[in-house]
């Protein structure tokens, strides 16, 4: 019954786990009938599914005799490799199980540069406490570098400004961040009783460089339009401010983590509660751990900054 090399079947579509189960109770039993009760199926079935693997393997592996059944010496050197397939068969079954459901081990996150620095941090020192089993490896950048990453599965999770594109991505708010006024002594926005995002002039606003995602929200709630004097960093605009180019909206963690440019630059909160913006959670809508980053989300929000508020509903 052997089948020459070249005769060898080139697919395992045929080859099944339930069929090498029945061939090793058959070979312990040394029985097909009391084989075929192990496995749960009748003596028929349980023949025919033998016979077929035997016509898919191109070998006997039975001598078959009224009273007795016994191994051909193909299906002794078989069943040792047989025996190894179902071990190896069960250990994939013992792993899945011992899988965790949610996050755990090391875990691709990124945040947006006007953030990263600011939050990261304390968002480390949560995990540690509470979440010790996870291990973030991080990445800072702009808005649509991260979710170029995300989308191709180099990071699992981003924390970025809304809005998210929706359909690819899914999202859960975390906290709303307000913006301050920064601008160097002395300028007549430094002085005004009140701030509303109405006084705010744009003839000597600073901005960020395109593709940061801070930029365009200056620019939209200040109405303005673009302007050439712009920053590569976050941390070059405090410079700018500081030397009296003029003055820009800075993120409230920006602001406090900060405190030894006081003495250089103005900060102001605005009357407006529409000037900042809300940080959300982001990640693939396609991620079967969607459950998970959701639940991560709710801690981050429960522990978010002191200096910001709650997201607005919705």
């Amino acid at each position: 019954m052997n089948t020459p090399a070249a005769e060898l079947p080139r697919s395992l579509a045929g080859l099944s786990l339930r069929d090498l189960e029945y061939a090793q109770a058959v070979a312990e039993l040394r029985h097909f009938g009391q084989a075929a009760e192990r496995c749960g199926v009748s003596q028929p079935a349980l023949s025919e599914q033998i016979r077929k693997l035997e016509a898919i393997l191109g070998v006997t592996l039975f001598e078959r005799a009224r009273r007795r059944v016994t191994l051909t010496p193909a299906g002794t050197a078989l069943l040792a490799q047989i025996e190894r397939v179902m071990a190896e068969a069960r250990h994939l079954l013992t792993l899945s199980h011992e899988q965790p459901e949610g996050l755990a081990g090391t875990v691709g996150l990124g945040a947006i540069e006007t953030l990263g620095p600011y939050y990261l941090p304390a968002l480390l020192r949560l995990l540690r406490a509470v979440r010790p089993d996870v291990s973030l490896r991080l990445t800072e950048g702009r808005t649509a570098r991260l979710l170029e990453r995300l989308a191709d599965g180099t990071l699992d999770m981003v924390l970025l400004a809304a809005p998210v594109p929706r359909g690819r991505f899914g999202a859960a708010p975390l906290f709303f961040e307000p913006f301050q006024l920064a601008a160097p002594p002395g300028h007549a926005l430094a002085g005004l009783r009140r701030l509303m995002l109405d006084d705010l002039p744009t003839q000597d606003l600073l901005l960020l460089e395109e593709g940061h995602c801070l930029r365009d929200h200056a620019l939209s709630l200040c109405d303005a339009k673009p302007v050439t004097r712009h920053a590569t960093s976050l941390e070059t605009l405090w410079q700018m401010i500081a030397a009296g180019e003029g003055y820009s909206l800075l993120p409230e963690l920006a602001v406090v983590a900060r405190p030894e440019l006081r003495d250089l630059v103005v900060c102001r909160r605005l009357d407006d509660t529409t000037a900042g913006r809300t940080i959300v959670l982001a990640w693939r809508a396609s991620d079967p751990r969607e459950a998970a980053f959701r639940d991560l989300a709710t801690l981050l929000a429960k522990n978010r900054p002191p200096c910001t508020h709650a997201p607005a509903p919705g």
